[in-house]
């Protein structure tokens, strides 16, 4: 029987689904818990300020693992949870999502021979250069018991050989907090200094290397997407890294408007009144489909194909040729409407928290 056990959160992905696990945790009180913040994001906006939107008690302990290349941020996590974990000793570690601090937590788990539950397991996008996806294979290699989101990620764990009565399909802990938050949305400060109306603007977000790391890739997308606005809004919440490559490139655009990284109530009042999202996130490719916003996404793969298959998202491709198209799609009102995938409810972390309770 599970009496304790310790939960991850090391990046904004993360804080995002662990909110209602530890909400559904507090509501039963069958199961002690521990929380853990690896400190892999760093940054107020990344970090803290999700604790306070989501009502996250503080972390029991933050280890303070942030900046480095990836080997060195996964050799500190591992060193720092190990000492955490021999401290305070734990029946099950629960991880989250495909971050650094997921995959790190896990193995120190595993060679302490401690249990691991990895929520959002089985999600694949069969591209080894995302460092998301070698952490994936990685956590899900040694979990003990997989919390699903949808049919198509159980039937990767399944294809892999992990039986039947490890899988947990429970949906999507990343909705759950949208759900109980969509009241709450809340509109950012400079939306009247824009004047900023509904469905008459684009959210852009771009984080992945291949997009934002060479200024010549990064100018070529953004011209192609500010050029075919129709003259609207493109707002574009921008990573430190990103700016500095656009400031050094001189580039400018009557309609891009430069913010900083949003809480997460800001943030999704602008993707909920938005025309369009255009991304190379996975998550807000979720956010947007139950939302039902229009979503085009700038990579060559999903690990999401349910966001494509049922919901507002289409794949665009890394070739800026294809904005042009799409864009035309969404202003000939030909996009399409999408529906909400299986189990995608608000209560995914109540089924979790009951399976833990039957362990």
């Amino acid at each position: 029987m599970i009496k304790k056990i310790t939960l991850i959160a090391g990046a904004r992905p993360n804080f995002i689904k662990i909110a209602p696990i530890v909400h559904a945790l507090k509501k039963s009180g069958k199961i002690a818990y521990r929380l853990v913040h690896t400190g892999q994001h760093f940054d107020e906006k990344m970090s803290h300020t999700f604790f306070t939107q989501l009502h996250i008690p503080e972390p029991d302990v933050n280890l303070n693992c942030g900046g480095g290349s990836q080997a060195e941020q996964t050799a500190a996590i591992m060193v720092a949870f190990e000492k955490e974990l021999l401290a305070n000793p734990t029946d099950l570690v629960l991880v989250v999502g495909d971050v650094t601090s997921t995959m790190a937590c896990s193995i120190v788990a595993k060679k302490l021979n401690i249990k691991v539950a990895h929520v959002e397991a089985g999600i694949r996008s069969y591209d080894m250069a995302m460092p998301e996806e070698i952490n994936r294979l990685v956590t899900d290699a040694i979990t003990d018991y997989f919390f699903t989101t949808t049919t198509w990620a159980s039937e990767n764990l399944k294809k892999a050989g992990v039986f039947d009565d490890q899988i947990f399909f429970v949906g999507n802990v990343m909705i759950d907090t949208l759900l109980s938050k969509r009241e709450q949305f809340v509109q950012p400060g400079f939306w009247n200094d824009f004047n900023l109306e509904p469905k008459k603007y684009f959210v852009l977000t771009l984080h992945r290397p291949a997009n934002v790391d060479s200024a010549e890739n990064l100018l070529v997308l953004l011209k192609e997407i500010t050029s075919n606005v129709n003259g609207l809004p493109v707002l574009f919440p921008i990573h430190p890294r990103t700016a500095k490559v656009l400031m050094e490139s001189h580039f400018t655009s009557n309609n891009l408007r430069i913010i900083e990284p949003l809480g997460y109530l800001e943030f999704n009042y602008l993707v909920e009144n938005a025309l369009c999202v255009i991304t190379d996130s996975g998550g807000i490719t979720e956010e947007t489909t139950v939302m039902g916003i229009p979503c085009m996404t700038l990579r060559d793969n999903t690990e999401r194909p349910e966001t494509i298959e049922l919901g507002t998202n289409e794949l665009l491709g890394t070739n800026p040729q294809a904005i042009a198209p799409a864009l035309k799609t969404l202003f000939d009102q030909q996009w399409k409407k999408g529906s909400i995938p299986e189990l995608w409810d608000g209560k995914a972390a109540e089924r979790i928290v009951t399976v833990l309770e039957n362990l």
